[in-house]
C-alpha cells in the first residue's frame, strides 16, 4: 500500500472501531438479521477505503457508513425474494414488541447498543453462546479475543458463533427491547460482557501495544450507562467501580517506551485519583447489601489503589476478599489470583503450594499469568532452573509484545543468576 492510501485506510480502521458496534446494532434492529448486518457492514468499509482516499474522509464517517450499508442490504433483499420474506416476519415480530427509542424520562435504553446487548442475553441462549455472541459482534473482538475472554480454544468459540446464530434463527428470537421486568434477570451476562471487554482494553490479547484505551474506555461508558439504567442494581455499581479503579492505573502500566510496569514497580502518584475517589464511592454503594462478584472485586481494587505501596497493601484483606470471591464465583483464575495474594501475605512457598494444587486445570494451561506467577514465585525462592522453565513457558503463550519483552528480560535474569 502506498503512503496516500495509507492515511485514509488507518481512517476508515479508526473510525470503524469506534461505530461498529452502534453500525451492527442500528442494521440489526432495521434488517432484523446478524449475518447480513454484519456482512453488508463489512461491504460499507470496504467502500470506504474505495471512496475516502479520493474523496476524503466525510464529516459524519458513521452515518456515511449506516447509509452505504443500508442501501447494499437493501439490495440484497431485492435479489432474494425468500430472504426478504423471512427478514420481514422478523422485522414484523420486532415492530410488535415496540420500536427503538432514544432514551427517555420513562427509563428507556438509553444506547441501541446497550439495548442489542441485552437482547443477545436472552435466556434462550446458554450462556456461553451469549457471552461469545456479544463479544464478537457487538463489541466487536476477533473470534481469538473472545476465545480468550472465556479461557477455550478458538474453534469452540466458533462453534459457539454458529449455534447462537441458528438459534435465534431458529427460535425466531426477536431483536427487540426487553421489558423492564426482563431486565434483571438478562442482567448478569451483559454485566459479564462489558468486563470482558474492559479485560480486552486492559490487556489485549495480542499485538504490539499491552492496552487497548479505546475498549477500556467504551466498557467504561457503557457501565456508566447501565448505572443510568439500573441505579438501584448494586452488581452495576459494583462493575463501574471495579472498572474505574483498575482504569486509574492506566497512565503508570506501562513505560516511556511502551513497556510493562508491574504493579509494585508503578509511579503511584501517576494514578487517576478522581477515578479513584469515584471507584471508591461506588464500591461503597455495591457493598450495601449481599455482597456480590464485581462489588467483591472491586474492593480489591480499592485496597491496592489506597495502599501507598505493595508492601504496605492490607494483603490479609485481600486474601479475606478473595475467599468471598472464590466462594461467589469459584474459578481458577480467582483461585489464581488469590494464590498471588496469599504469597504476599505468606511468603512465596505458601503461595506456590497453591499455584501447583491448580496445575491439573486446563483452563489455565494456555492463560499465560499461570506460568508467569509461578516463575515468580520459583525465582524469589532461588529454584533457578524451575523458574527459568516457567518463564519459558509463559513465553510461549503471551500474546503481547510488552508481555514478552518482560518475560525476556525475567529469563534472562534467572539464566545469568544461574551461571
Amino acid at each position: 500500500m502506498d503512503e496516500r492510501a495509507a492515511g485514509p485506510r488507518a481512517s476508515v480502521e479508526a473510525v470503524f472501531r469506534e461505530e461498529r458496534g452502534r453500525l451492527l446494532a442500528a442494521l440489526v434492529h432495521r434488517f432484523g438479521d446478524l449475518d447480513l448486518a454484519e456482512d453488508v457492514a463489512s461491504e460499507a468499509i470496504e467502500a470506504a477505503l474505495t471512496h475516502w482516499p479520493v474523496d476524503g474522509v466525510p464529516a459524519r464517517p458513521g452515518a456515511w457508513l449506516l447509509t452505504t450499508a443500508r442501501r447494499r442490504a437493501v439490495d440484497r433483499l431485492r435479489r432474494d425474494q425468500a430472504y426478504a420474506a423471512r427478514l420481514a416476519i422478523l422485522a414484523a415480530e420486532a415492530d410488535r414488541s415496540g420500536p427503538a427509542a432514544p432514551v427517555d424520562d420513562d427509563g428507556g435504553l438509553p444506547d441501541e447498543r446497550l439495548r442489542l446487548f441485552f437482547t443477545c442475553a436472552h435466556p434462550a441462549l446458554p450462556a456461553a453462546d451469549r457471552g461469545a455472541l456479544i463479544l464478537r459482534y457487538l463489541a466487536g473482538l476477533t473470534t481469538s479475543q473472545v476465545a480468550r475472554a472465556f479461557l477455550v480454544p478458538t474453534p469452540t468459540v466458533a462453534q459457539r458463533l454458529v449455534r447462537a446464530k441458528k438459534k435465534i434463527s431458529d427460535a425466531r428470537i426477536p431483536f427487540r427491547v426487553p421489558e423492564p421486568h426482563e431486565l434483571p434477570a438478562r442482567l448478569p451476562g451483559v454485566l459479564q460482557a462489558v468486563y470482558s471487554i474492559f479485560t480486552e482494553g486492559y490487556a489485549a490479547s495480542a499485538g504490539p501495544q499491552l492496552q487497548r484505551l479505546d475498549l477500556a474506555e467504551e466498557a467504561i461508558r457503557l457501565a456508566r450507562l447501565l448505572r443510568r439504567l439500573l441505579p438501584d442494581e448494586r452488581e452495576v455499581a459494583g462493575l463501574l467501580g471495579l472498572l474505574l479503579l483498575v482504569h486509574a492505573r492506566r497512565d503508570a502500566r506501562v513505560g516511556p517506551a511502551g513497556e510493562l510496569v508491574l504493579l509494585r514497580d508503578q509511579d503511584r502518584d501517576r494514578w487517576d485519583r478522581a477515578m479513584i475517589d469515584e471507584g471508591r464511592d461506588l464500591v461503597l454503594a455495591a457493598l450495601g447489601g449481599p455482597p456480590g462478584p464485581y462489588g467483591v472485586q472491586a474492593a480489591i481494587a480499592a485496597l491496592h489503589d489506597e495502599a501507598a505501596d505493595e508492601e504496605s497493601t492490607d494483603w490479609a484483606q485481600v486474601v479475606a476478599l478473595y475467599d468471598v470471591l472464590l466462594a461467589l464465583t469459584p474459578s481458577p483464575v480467582v483461585a489464581l489470583n488469590r494464590a498471588a495474594a496469599v504469597a504476599m501475605r505468606d511468603g512465596p512457598a505458601a503461595g506456590l503450594a497453591l499455584l501447583d494444587e491448580l496445575a491439573g486445570e486446563p483452563r489455565l494451561r494456555a492463560h499465560h499469568p499461570y506460568p508467569a506467577a509461578r516463575a515468580d514465585l520459583l525465582h524469589r525462592l532461588h529454584r533457578l532452573d524451575e523458574a527459568a522453565t516457567a518463564y519459558r513457558r509463559a513465553l510461549d503463550l503471551a500474546g503481547t509484545e510488552p508481555e514478552r519483552a518482560h518475560l525476556r528480560r525475567r529469563l534472562a535474569e534467572v539464566e545469568a543468576a544461574g551461571d
